[in-house]
Order: C-alpha cells, then structure tokens, then sequence
C-alpha cells in the first residue's frame, strides 16, 4: 500500500495505491472519498493496480477556498495518473466520480482502455430531445424528491437508500460516517455539478472507449432509464441495471458490483 499526496496548484490531493497490474482507478462519489471502494480495492487488487484517491476539497485531501469547481476534477486526475507513472487505464466512477471520469476520457481517449459509469451522466445534458415524453424527467424529480425528503427525516442516507438501511444497518452506519468525514459544502457542490451539465449527449457517439453503464433499479438519485437512453449513443457501450438496489450499488450489492465490472474489465484486457 502507498500513501501520499499530490501537490496541485491550489490544493493537495489524497490517493492511495495498492495491487499488481494494470493501473485501475476508482472516482468517488458526493457522500464518500477513498474510503468509499474498501469492498472493491481487496476485490481487484491481485490483478490491477488500484488507485483511490478523495476528490478536492473532499477530505482527507485539502479544502478549497470556496469550496470545489468540478470543473477541476479530470485535470486533477490527469495529473494523478501522470504522477504515477501515466499509460493507459481503466476508471470506475460513481455519480458525482462521472464527472471526473467522462471529461477525461473526452480529453483522453485514447488513454482509457475501460470506463465504468455507475449511476451517472457525467456531464451530459439531459436535453429533452433524449426523452420520447417530454414529461418524463420531470415526473421522476418529482416523485423521487419526495422520496428524498421522506429518507431524510428518518435518517436514512439518500445514496445508500432504504434497503441498506434496513437489511445492512451496519453498513448504512459506515456510508453516513464515511460521507461525515467530509465537510465540504455538499449542496454547493450538489448546484454545481448540476451547471456543469452542459456537454451535448450526442458527442457521445465520437467516444469510442469501451464503457458499462451500471444502476441499481431502486435508484432515487438518478434515472436508471437515462443509461438506457444514453448507452446506445456509444459505439461500444453496455448497460447493467441490478435488481434490489438502489444508487450505490457498489456500497450495497458489493459481489454483484464486482463480478458485472470483472467480467467487463477482463473483456477489454
């Protein structure tokens, strides 16, 4: 295991590598940091080299003053993966992570062998030409954010969702001091991932990288439906959807997670 961090102009990145292999790295998502892939590092480790690191301003790397631009994140992850050693890579990212991991491989393609977006868009735009009925987006928020709130007030985690909280207390105990140790601004950083949103979804079809689109169905964070609609834009794109699950189905269906993204690493090897 290596520890250490990286020196950026305005702050200091946190990352951790451990393993053998192909260089693998593992984007978190809003309510976690590196300790976010504990399930996934022992996993992948005997075959790559695993790569965790918490994104700007999400400890224990540096605050930012005024907290994180997302529009930082791929240069900051550019500048990892030239720190150790460069060449090319596989990424896994989960919801706020696609932001990091769809802008660099927009600006690298030809560097990211493998990507994994996990109940994210990154940032595309949800156009509304993407959707047969326009109302469709709409009606999810709405129901959905009523869900939300409902979450809240039993303080159950909106990421981890009911189901964790119910049939693995443990774990939603971990997911809520996990996303604690961070003390960034989170709404703040909630309203700006969702102005960066501006990348047309048709650019998807200039994106050759072999990439899975992985969602829980029970996801009330983000549309399962929209990797449906988004996938078939890419010449070379998949979609899982995982039954009992809800938006951190790394988090919560661990062996699941792992074989689907196993099995879709071995196949671009």
């Amino acid at each position: 295991m290596k520890r250490g961090y990286l020196d950026r102009p305005d702050c200091r990145i946190y990352y951790e590598v451990s393993g053998d292999g192909p260089l693998l790295v593992f984007a978190h998502g809003l309510g976690g940091n590196h300790l976010s892939w504990w399930q996934q590092v022992p996993h992948f480790r005997e075959r790559y080299t695993c790569v965790t690191f918490a994104h700007r301003g999400f400890a224990p790397s540096s605050a930012h003053p005024g907290g994180p631009d997302p529009g930082d994140y791929a240069g900051d992850l550019a500048a990892l993966i030239d720190h150790l050693g460069g060449g090319d890579v596989r990424i896994v990212a989960q919801s706020m992570g696609g932001w990091t991991a769809l802008e660099y491989a927009f600006a690298n393609p030809r560097r990211v062998r493998a990507m994994v977006l996990a109940s994210t868009p990154g940032t595309l735009a949800r156009d509304a030409a993407l959707f047969d009925d326009p109302a469709q987006m709409s009606e999810w928020i709405a129901s959905n954010d009523a869900a939300a709130q409902a979450l809240t007030a039993r303080n159950i985690h909106v990421a981890g969702g009911e189901r964790l909280a119910r049939e693995q207390p443990a774990a939603h105990f971990l997911y809520q001091e996990i996303d604690a140790l961070s003390t960034v601004d989170k709404l703040a950083v909630r309203a700006r991932l969702g102005e960066a949103l501006r990348r047309p979804a048709s650019q998807l079809c200039t994106l050759d990288v072999p990439t899975l689109w992985l969602t829980g169905d029970e996801d009330i964070v983000y549309p399962p439906f929209l990797s449906d609609l988004l996938a078939p834009m890419m010449p070379n794109a998949r979609v899982v959807r995982v039954p009992n699950a809800g938006h951190s189905v790394y988090f919560e269906r661990p062996a699941e997670f792992n074989r689907v993204v196993d099995a879709f690493l071995s196949a671009q090897a």
